[in-house]
């Protein structure tokens, strides 16, 4: 029996105003989001990972052309469970804090170089696909990366610790074409760094089904 759900968002639809609209959040999440989790329910039985978790089935499926479809699906509910806890309402954005303020520092030589890196990242992703903060383990080195599609650091043995959703539909009917605003009020006014900082020191995995 899959254990595949869709998650309730971690705050009100429109907690996310002006910057993101509770109209936004009702398709992305109740549609968008609903969709990928029923596509990967029905594709489950028969499968042989019916009993596994998202990141189990990530891996299974990762590497497999045979899978790619659901790959695509079970990628999709991870990343889009990840991402909805990378924004918070309660003085979210800006520069980080806790232990991500001087790994960042560190890596990237200052906050403002990581968010020019991580900003160039979202706005030159061509197509669909996600910017990601990712660690090449729990708590070690930084770096940015961009994924096509439902691709997503898992697939790539890294530690995912924060990623915005350049797909149009996270954007477009508050922004319209334009994604560099959207990615600009991502870093400034959403980021919640508290999540961010967890998942560089491996905590909070119960969140996304890990």
């Amino acid at each position: 029996m899959s254990n595949i759900t869709l998650p309730d968002l971690p705050y009100a639809k429109d907690a996310l105003e002006p910057h993101i609209s509770a109209e936004t959040l009702e398709y992305h999440h109740d549609k968008h989001h609903a969709a990928y989790v029923n596509k990967l329910k029905d594709m489950l039985p028969g499968s042989g990972l019916e009993d596994k978790t998202l990141p189990e089935i990530i891996e299974a499926t990762a590497k497999d052309d045979s899978k790619q479809t659901m790959f695509n699906q079970a990628a999709q509910v991870w990343n889009h469970t990840f991402y909805w806890n990378c924004m918070t309402p309660d003085n979210g954005g800006g520069e980080p804090t806790g232990d991500l303020k001087g790994k960042i520092e560190e890596d990237f030589g200052s906050y403002d170089k990581f968010r020019e890196e991580f900003k160039n990242a979202a706005t030159s992703q061509f197509g669909s696909g996600w910017a990601w903060l990712v660690a090449d383990k729990v708590g070690g080195k930084l770096s940015i990366m961009k994924t096509s599609d439902a691709d997503n650091p898992l697939a790539h043995d890294k530690v995912a610790v924060l990623t915005c959703d350049v797909w149009e539909h996270a954007y477009y009917i508050d922004y319209r074409n334009r994604r560099p605003d959207y990615v600009d009020t991502f870093l400034d006014k959403l980021v919640n760094w508290d999540y961010a900082n967890a998942k560089y020191k491996g905590q909070d995995a119960g969140v996304e089904g890990k």
